[in-house]
């Protein structure tokens, strides 16, 4: 689906190559991705006065284009632009514009602002000349619109390349999403963001945005161990694990077991099986197992850890598992998927030789050295798989920042891993229903009111 692809510089570049390719001219598609913003910009502005802030490429020849065609929708519109254009397309569309242009904003203002300064393509800090004009538009008008990214946005990483950049209340991305789109910390500042597609085809290896999962009810013939046995093991600090396997119970699998040898459970539905662990694990009914919640971090735990990691069923790594693992406890032909916070995912890669800056670079790498599919949780999500697949997750609730709220993410990945999914797959559909519960409690929950709610997310899903 390329509308949820989401494309580094180099490939959105490549990908608009590929379509000159076929004839298109430059002119040609900055005409297509100009007349589908301004058709987002023209619903915006409602018939109120319009600026354009135009630069001196592409982007800037984008403007001119938006600039005509809000002309011709009856708007009233302001061309400013600080310096000339340089590209030929610019060029072109500046002369189709066919009117005058201003190089600083006067006393435009009180409508909408739109910024076609820079694109996705910037690397550099902005001009002090073009950062004071930019604020100064920002401040003058009602409404800010950023075609693309907003200007002084690094589009890989999502960095801010200058201080003190305004606030808009649109973004409109043209062609494709950028990392940029889904990244703290230029991700606060673009308020709504839309797509407005160009044509592109997909792109192999493009990383893709999580989406609603299509899950389905179980089979008429369905049993609780066709529907898969989720095993959860216990530790030192039994309510964590407690918490995994109510979210567990509600996210598919049909049967949730808990093993712990001095624990029993308060909730009825939740079996305990108290035999030795690597007795426990034995059992070929298990369809994948989760260690780590309330694991602890003495001997004992470790020695947890090793039996789990041994016993040659897919498992969830989260917690206390993360801290204590290390490259040669792991069996070359092991299913793993782990969930690590950022502290969890810096001593992951100090455990494995990993050096990289950002979450999703920390992420991609850690996956590809370790084998392990790695979701990397936080105010942006990254899921990474040894193979190279990147799935980034759209903005959750900040109300997930809850103790226990990793322990009922990791719940809802065992069970989707119990209930037949790999560990990729199984991750991207834990984050999509761990947010969309948090979504639906609107406000302050507690961890277990979390994990009693996600039967509500899968519901929504089907």
């Amino acid at each position: 689906m390329t509308d949820r692809q989401i494309l580094t510089v180099a490939q959105m570049q490549a990908a608009e190559q590929a379509i000159f390719d076929t004839g298109t001219s430059v002119t040609d598609l900055m005409e297509i991705a100009a007349s589908g913003a301004a058709e987002w910009i023209r619903r915006i502005a409602a018939g109120r006065p319009v600026s354009v802030l135009c630069g001196p490429g592409n982007n800037g020849g984008d403007g001119y284009v938006i600039a005509r065609k809000m002309r011709a929708f009856g708007n009233s519109v302001c061309e400013v632009a600080p310096v000339p254009p340089k590209t030929q397309a610019a060029v072109a569309a500046r002369s189709a514009w066919g009117e005058q242009t201003v190089t600083s904003g006067g006393e435009t203002g009180g409508g909408v602002l739109v910024d076609c300064l820079f694109g996705s393509g910037l690397s550099r800090p902005l001009t002090p000349e073009h950062v004071l004009l930019l604020r100064d538009l920002a401040s003058r008008h009602d409404f800010r619109v950023a075609v693309d990214l907003p200007s002084g946005v690094e589009g890989d990483s999502g960095a801010l390349l200058n201080d003190r950049l305004p606030l808009f209340d649109a973004t409109l991305a043209l062609g494709a999403w950028k990392f940029a789109h889904w990244s703290l910390p230029a991700r606060k500042m673009m308020g709504t963001k839309r797509l407005v597609p160009i044509g592109l085809d997909a792109t192999e290896g493009a990383a893709r945005l999580i989406g609603k999962p299509d899950l389905e009810a179980p089979a008429d013939d369905a049993h609780k161990y066709t529907r898969g046995l989720a095993a959860i093991v216990g530790g030192a600090m039994p309510g964590a694990a407690i918490l995994a396997s109510t979210a567990a119970q509600r996210a598919g699998a049909g049967y949730v077991k808990l093993l712990a040898e001095d624990h029993k459970p308060l909730d009825p539905g939740l079996v305990c099986d108290a035999a030795p662990l690597a007795h426990a694990l034995d059992d070929p009914r298990i369809s994948a197992v989760l260690v780590g919640p309330g694991l602890g971090c003495d001997e004992g735990a470790t020695k947890k850890l090793d039996q789990t990691l041994h016993s040659g069923k897919p498992v969830v790594l989260d917690a206390d598992a993360l801290v204590q693992l290390r490259p040669e406890m792991l069996q070359e032909s092991s299913i793993l998927l782990a969930t690590p916070h950022d502290g969890e995912l810096e001593s992951m890669c100090r455990a494995f030789a990993v050096v990289a800056e950002g979450r999703r670079q920390r992420a991609t790498a850690l996956a590809q050295t370790s084998g392990i599919v790695i979701c990397a949780k936080g105010p942006d999500t990254v899921i990474a798989a040894p193979d190279g697949r990147i799935a980034i997750a759209p903005p959750a609730t900040s109300w997930l920042s809850v103790a226990g709220s990793g322990d009922v993410l990791a719940g809802i990945a065992v069970s989707r891993m119990a209930n037949g999914r790999a560990p990729f797959e199984a991750a991207c559909e834990a984050v999509w229903l761990h947010s969309d519960t948090a979504r639906s409690l609107e406000g302050p929950f507690t961890s277990e009111e979390l994990a009693r709610s996600v039967n509500g997310a899968y519901v929504r899903c089907l």
